[in-house]
């Protein structure tokens, strides 16, 4: 069964595209265009996730998240904001890259299933979030919590995620700044896991962001 989406945006050809490519990706949309629309839709069925635009034709987004919550929504909630606005909700600024959009709906889909001790896998190696550390064949690969962060929201993605997209998440930075944070902490990270940092296997980079490889 498709995974299905809840979109509220008020704009009509933004609410159009996005629908479509949504649907591309095999999601069952269900896009609206009004805040009634949006509660009469959650009251008709449940959804995985739910991407709001905020503000949305004259009404708060956020509170209308608040509101959709206290209606039984129990999915992730992604609002869309004009800018940096302040939000009690996950983010994401417009304009966005599409791909964008759906690294932080992975990302929110893994986030709101798993556990904060959960372990995965990672290229050839276990890695523990919650104690900060991968671990291989006995040996034990120590992180920063930059790092931690870095490859939990990579593995979460499940794809490849934009350079600023990182950047937001791990540091709360903007688009418009300027900084060379990320690569720094990135040399670092494939020092330490792969077997020839110059010649990455297993954190990749890849059209202007980074992935795990599979």
């Amino acid at each position: 069964m498709p995974t299905r989406i809840l979109l509220a945006e008020s704009d009509d050809v933004l609410r159009a595209s996005l629908a479509e490519q949504l649907q591309h990706e095999g999601f069952d949309v269900t896009a609206v265009r009004l805040a009634d629309d949006a509660r009469s839709a959650v009251g008709a069925a449940p959804f995985a996730f739910a991407i709001i635009a905020h503000p949305l034709a004259q009404t708060d987004g956020d509170m209308l998240a608040v509101a959709l919550r206290d209606q039984g929504l129990s999915c992730p909630v992604l609002l869309l904001t004009e800018g940096e606005a302040a939000t009690h909700q996950e983010s994401l600024a417009k304009p966005f890259r599409f791909s964008a959009l759906l690294a932080r709906l992975h990302a929110l889909s893994t986030h709101h299933g798993t556990a904060e001790d959960a372990v995965v896998r990672i290229g050839p190696y276990t890695f523990h979030p919650s104690a900060k550390m991968l671990q291989a064949d006995g040996r034990k690969v120590r992180l920063t919590e930059k790092e931690t962060n870095i490859l939990k929201f990579l593995h979460a993605s499940a794809g490849t995620v934009p350079r600023d997209i990182l950047l937001h998440e791990v540091w709360g930075y903007g688009p418009a700044v300027a900084t060379h944070t990320l690569e720094t902490h990135i040399y670092r990270l494939r020092k330490k896991i792969e077997e020839d940092p110059g010649k990455a296997q297993i954190l990749l980079t890849e059209g202007g962001g980074y992935r795990l490889s599979a």
